[in-house]
């Protein structure tokens, strides 16, 4: 199973973000290790996963909360 993804880790920059391993900017497990994938955060900005389909699920997304009350009348 698939470790869940973070919204806004804390320090991003620590982390390659290339695989489930999330492995330390000092130790890179995989790929050619030459260098380090960005978490999304540091591309695009705190509302990255508000923008575009990343297959992912979030239980605190506020736009589905949002839209959920609006379908409601509330």
């Amino acid at each position: 199973m698939a470790k869940k993804f973070p919204t806004a880790p804390s320090n991003p920059e620590r982390i390659c973000w290339g695989c489930d391993k999330y492995c330390s900017v000092e130790d890179l497990g995989c790929g050619n290790g030459s260098d380090r994938t960005q978490h999304p955060v540091e591309l695009l900005g705190e509302d990255w996963y508000l923008h575009g389909d990343w297959g992912l699920e979030f239980e605190d997304d506020p736009v589905v909360k949002n839209t959920d009350n609006v379908a409601r009348g509330t």
